[in-house]
């Protein structure tokens, strides 16, 4: 599983990755019953519309997202997935504009989304998780894999999210859409504090919309 992502924000680049192919050769790649497809290879057919699946707001305040067009991943956690930080800079209702950093973002706590709520997407059970003790520095990353979690809804959705640092769950626990399940992290294939969300249910990719229902709730106030 390669995540790879480019994002031009404040004229910069960002390439981030969840990871595998190259490193999936390379390393072993853990395995779960509840999830037996996760990081295998992902199945679109030629001219196929592409399915999405709405989930619950990844973080607790803005965010954006850079998407991974068709193709660019292959495998099931990363193909059709999205790359998201945590957006900040407002000096009040009136002024300030969108950033990621508060100066020049070359150290992890530098970034608004460093240690930010990681909320779960669905209301479901933990079907996997992966833990990376290592944490990147900004502009480097680590060819391995980073630490996620796998959800799975009733209808058998899978949702990961990578990146993610101090898990508060574990495998086989009930999860409720918007309950706190991690930290913003940087890990693995990423250059970045930010969370990679993909999904897919058999061996079909999934595309994500955020439930913007739940994202008014959340964000009335900000």
């Amino acid at each position: 599983m390669r995540l790879y992502c480019y994002l031009r924000l404040s004229s910069l680049i960002y390439i981030t990755s969840l990871v595998m192919a190259v490193t999936a050769a390379a390393m072993p790649v853990p395995k779960f019953p509840g999830a037996p497809n996760l990081l295998g290879k992902a199945i679109l057919a030629p001219g196929a519309a592409i399915e999405s699946v709405m989930i619950s707001p990844l973080f607790n305040r803005r965010f954006i997202c850079a998407d991974h067009p068709e193709g660019e991943v292959t495998e099931l956690g990363d193909a059709l997935g999205t790359d998201c930080l945590v957006l900040g800079g407002f000096a009040d209702e009136d002024s300030g504009y969108f950033r990621l950093f508060k100066s020049d973002g070359k150290q992890n706590p530098d970034w608004y989304g460093w240690h930010a709520p990681v909320l779960s997407p669905i209301t479901g059970k933990v079907v996997g998780i992966y833990s990376n003790p290592l944490t990147n520095t900004p502009g480097n990353m680590q060819p391995a894999l980073p630490s996620f979690i796998a959800f799975k809804r009733p209808d058998d959705v899978v949702v990961v999210y990578a990146h993610v640092t101090d898990i508060r769950v574990k495998v086989g626990d009930q999860v409720t859409a918007g309950q706190i399940v991690a930290l913003d992290g940087n890990n693995g294939f990423a250059r970045a504090p930010h969370i990679h969300v993909g999904a897919y249910r058999g061996v079909t990719p999934l595309q994500i919309r955020w439930d913007q229902k739940a994202e008014k709730k959340i964000f009335a106030n900000q």
